[in-house]
């Protein structure tokens, strides 16, 4: 079986989600590839799969967008993310490389990012089977698909009503997510190795374990600087050892000096430090926040645009963490980390950590996932069904 996955902009947030299937086909001895932009081809080519180089707009088109999602009111902004630049910009600069790959290729099944639309209309014009393999909660991304439509149609007329009816695969569980997808498949967040100990970045020193990280977005922002430095205050004086990660495209010397007890990387493998985190701070994406609940580790999320408001409601809900929510300024318009926030993440940081019931609801979730499939049996009956 030949398995191709399509990932469109975003980074390892949108990879991440398609990698566990990509190594249960290549472990089941089937062909895999991934398409995606140019400027992933190092990230997919680290993980041991084949690069099929797409097409991605120009940065001159995606910054603007990009600059503005964390400001404008939420309205807007889903606008300029799921219409603008996935289903139309992102869309049909992929278009073409994705006709070529799956005409040349022949794919038996394409794993589709969400985000991620010329996959869908070449699926839908050459008659291959297609799946969507979850970034997000269920709902987030059924209406991201609405919002789309307008430009969806213009990539190929239909394809909306195509994309809603495409089997739907998501390693969120059920108590976090109920689907509107009429084809629903559950997974557990596997690894697909052990975790590694971390390096001895603080010597002798063994006090618990926080995670800081925003993910690999934010650090393309210009506002990237002030909310890493929100968090490093934040943390400034807690008594633990703290793993800051910024993002492949943020310079960590931008930050000055650090606490002792700080250290600062631009990525590690979030496999290795969920292993033995105590709490995790972050945006409450849809990477980080499933990896979280997954090892039963809880969270403090700071949302700060697309999905993450909904992701940090559902670990609050779930009793697994605490949101801090930056307030809105004028005409409900999102404004940057600020520095009075750094505060209130302390304290809620501070009330994870001394809090039991936190990491029993983080658990509780961890329990969940683990009682579904793993991608390989799905992958198995995927294969049985061709």
């Amino acid at each position: 079986m030949r398995v191709l996955a399509a990932c469109s902009l975003g980074g390892a947030g949108h990879l991440g989600p398609l990698r566990p299937f990509l190594d249960a086909a290549g472990k089941a001895g089937h062909d895999t590839m991934v398409i995606a932009p140019p400027s992933m081809a190092a990230m997919v080519e680290a993980t041991g799969h084949r690069f099929w180089s797409g097409g991605e707009p120009d940065e001159s088109e995606v910054a603007p967008i990009r600059e503005q999602l964390p400001v404008v009111d939420p309205v807007e902004a889903t606008v300029l993310g799921n219409r603008d630049l996935f289903g139309r910009l992102a869309a049909q600069a992929m278009l073409p490389f994705m006709a070529e790959a799956v005409d040349q290729w022949r794919p038996d099944l394409i794993l589709r990012d969400p985000c991620e639309y010329s996959s869908a209309a070449v699926a839908d014009a050459t008659d291959t089977r297609v799946v969507q393999v979850a970034i997000s909660l269920a709902e987030v991304e059924w209406g991201s698909i609405a919002v789309a439509a307008p430009a969806l149609e213009e990539l190929r007329p239909g394809l909306s009503d195509v994309v809603l009816s495409t089997p739907y695969w998501t390693r969120f569980p059920a108590v976090l997510d109920p689907s509107p997808f009429s084809t629903t498949v559950r997974t557990r967040e596997p690894t697909s190795r052990s975790a590694r100990p971390l390096p001895q970045w603080w010597g002798d020193d063994d006090r618990r374990l926080v995670y800081v990280t925003f993910g690999t977005v934010l650090a393309h922002m210009r506002s990237a600087g002030a909310a890493f430095t929100v968090m490093l205050d934040a943390v400034g004086g807690l008594d633990a050892r703290v793993l800051l990660t910024v993002g492949p495209a943020f310079d960590p010397t931008q930050l000055g000096s650090v606490p002792s007890h700080v250290h600062v990387e631009q990525w590690v493998d979030q496999v290795d430090v969920f292993a033995q985190a105590d709490a995790v701070v972050c945006h409450g994406g849809s990477g980080t926040t499933p990896g979280a609940l997954a090892a039963g580790v809880p969270i403090v999320a700071v949302p700060m645009f697309a999905d993450q408001f909904v992701n940090a409601e559902r670990v609050v809900s779930a009793a697994a963490g605490i949101a801090v929510v930056p307030a809105a300024g004028a005409e409900g318009r999102r404004q940057p980390l600020t520095p009075d926030l750094a505060a209130r993440i302390r304290v809620a940081l501070d009330e994870v950590l001394a809090t039991d019931s936190f990491r029993l609801g983080a658990q509780t979730v961890a329990d969940a996932m683990v009682a579904t499939p793993t991608p390989a049996e799905i992958l198995d009956l995927v294969h049985l069904g061709l």
